[in-house]
């Protein structure tokens, strides 16, 4: 009896032994392969290539010149007085549209409060008397003073052209020529009968560059 129970024995002692250990346990643990990063395929990729020794004969152009210059040139007040045209293209105008002028970026009601005295008039100056060319170069020169002393409002009479050769008011539309291509004229208009009438001009002026 006791040569069957040996055999027995025998059958279950390695199926015991397996069950004990898991066969997982059994087996090393296997290391995962890292995965290659961007630079190192990079690397990879390049192993075989020879590094040029010379520059490129077509290099990257640079930055393109603006076509505009980065500083405007300083012009003189004679130069100034010489751009002043005599002729504009509002010459064909008539009535109160060649009596006003409002540089744009103005607002609306300048024209009314210029024309009503809402600013002082703080300096005169009178072209009777003047030809063109002396004309010109005195509303030049006076403009520029007045906006050097912070004057904004002021007055220039042209005259009413009464004793004219051609009986017509010479100096009244070149005036307005000149004062438009003034970039610190900012408006003007023709002032009240008493203050001048259709013989001057109210104008008003920005003030100094900071």
């Amino acid at each position: 009896m006791s040569r069957p129970k040996t055999h027995l024995a025998s059958l279950l002692k390695p199926l015991i032994k397996a069950r004990a250990i898991p066969a997982s346990a059994s087996r090393a643990p296997s290391k995962a392969k890292p995965t290659p990063d961007e630079q190192q395929l990079l690397r990879e990729a390049m192993r075989d290539v020879t590094p040029l020794q010379r520059a490129l004969p077509y290099p990257h152009p640079g930055k393109p010149t603006p076509p505009w210059p980065l500083k405007q040139p300083e012009i003189g007040e004679q130069d100034r007085q010489d751009f002043m045209s005599d002729f504009w293209p509002w010459d064909g105008q008539s009535g109160d549209t060649a009596k006003l002028f409002v540089r744009s970026g103005q607002k609306l009601d300048t024209l009314r409060k210029l024309r009503r005295g809402h600013w002082p008039i703080q300096g005169e100056l009178d072209l009777h008397g003047m030809d063109s060319d002396a004309a010109r170069a005195a509303v030049g020169s006076f403009i520029l003073r007045c906006v050097n002393t912070r004057r904004r409002c002021v007055r220039i009479v042209h005259g009413k052209g009464l004793g004219s050769r051609q009986g017509e008011p010479v100096l009244k539309h070149k005036l307005r020529n000149w004062l438009v291509q003034r970039d610190e004229v900012q408006a003007f208009c023709e002032p009240e009968e008493q203050s001048g009438g259709a013989g001057a001009l109210l104008i008003l002026l920005r003030g100094p560059k900071s």
